[in-house]
């Protein structure tokens, strides 16, 4: 049997369940508790299988052709590797030999030996350090990596989210298995260095953590400045991106409807900071959406929009993209990690579908 045929068998089997307690504000955003939509979401795609165990996607952008963009993702176990897949689902390349390597971000126009060059930079959680590929053709040019967290022993690199400021510095932010509160995140500045060589440097601590699980997932809105962690268990926390804004915590929110842990997190945008923050509910299947401009009245608040039900399970990272891909995927793509070993694509226009109909829905009921 194949695996969307697997998928619509489970679906069947798992069949409909709704909760429709919820209320409108004057801008149509769903605020309280939100109408569960029905039915699990099959994905376009199922990847190829891993070796091991995925865990996190990203997203790169062919300019020439974005039709033939493609998804990087980390097979994470200690003889691991990351993954090329093309927009079928289809292995195209393959980095073996890293020690559970995590989490992986893109960045676009790096200035690498006086050449604008994009970069695919991932966690090497057991060696300590990040790798830096250049893209497409996945060439290293980190010359073995680069050692993050030094002088700490709470130092095994696990997220991973690049910031390119507007003055075109380039900002690694890195999370890590365990470590203090209010120190949690560190982030460094890539620059090319000397010849060939790359150099980061530490230019924060930062990171409020409540010390009931562990900091995996980090996004950044990069045309916002800010930067989204999920503190599991508790929920997803925001800064400026923007070292120099200071390290002050704009919001602390998702903090109820979560059957377990907060995981992966992706922005999808739907105009000039307009949007949508997915987050996963890992043990419950599904994705929690959360305005990205904020509330009318305050921009640093985000209440729940709607809940997805999606065919990936315990999906741990994901990545969203809103860029034309052709035909298949229009108004962009986006992919989660599902247990089984695989990543999951899915049309942009489905899950429309459903927080439309959701909102809709939750309209209807108002007085």
């Amino acid at each position: 049997m194949s695996n969307m045929s697997c998928y619509i068998l489970l679906v069947a089997l798992w069949g409909i369940s709704s909760s429709c307690n919820s209320s409108v504000s004057s801008r149509g955003v769903i605020t309280g508790e939100v109408l569960r939509d029905t039915g699990k979401l099959l994905p376009v795609h199922i990847t190829d299988s891993v070796a091991f165990d995925t865990d996190d996607p990203a997203i790169w952008i062919n300019p020439a052709d974005p039709a033939k963009s493609l998804v990087l993702g980390t097979d994470k176990d200690s003889r691991g590797g990351l993954y090329v897949f093309d927009l079928e689902g289809k292995i195209v390349h393959k980095v073996d030999g890293l020690k559970r390597p995590n989490n992986v971000d893109i960045a676009y126009g790096f200035l690498w030996q006086g050449i604008p060059t994009d970069i695919a930079v991932v966690t090497e959680r057991e060696a300590k350090k990040v790798r830096i590929y250049r893209l497409p053709d996945m060439q290293p040019i980190d010359q073995g990596g680069i050692a993050v967290f030094s002088g700490v022993e709470e130092g095994d690199p696990m997220g991973i989210a690049l910031y390119k400021a507007p003055d075109s510095i380039l900002y690694v932010i890195v999370g890590r298995k365990t470590g203090p509160s209010g120190s949690y995140l560190w982030q460094y500045r890539l620059s090319g260095g000397e010849g060939q060589s790359l150099h980061m440097e530490l230019v924060r601590k930062f990171g409020q953590y409540s010390g009931k699980k562990e900091i995996e997932a980090i996004a950044v809105d990069k045309e916002l400045g800010y930067v989204y962690y999920s503190d599991e268990q508790t929920g997803v926390r925001k800064y400026y991106a923007d070292p120099g804004k200071g390290d002050q915590e704009l919001a602390l929110f998702a903090t109820s409807g979560f059957t377990d842990d907060h995981e992966g997190i992706s922005i999808y945008p739907t105009g000039i900071g307009s949007g949508y923050i997915l987050v996963s509910n890992q043990q419950k299947n599904t994705f929690m959406l959360y305005p990205r401009e904020g509330h009318i009245n305050n921009k640093h608040r985000h209440d729940l929009v709607a809940e997805i039900p999606l065919s990936t399970l315990e999906s741990d990272g994901s990545e969203v993209t809103a860029v034309d891909l052709g035909s298949r995927f229009p108004k962009g793509l986006f992919v989660a990690m599902s247990n089984g070993r695989v990543f999951h694509y899915y049309d942009w226009r489905d899950i429309q579908r459903r927080i439309d109909q959701a909102i809709g829905r939750a309209q209807a009921k108002q007085p």
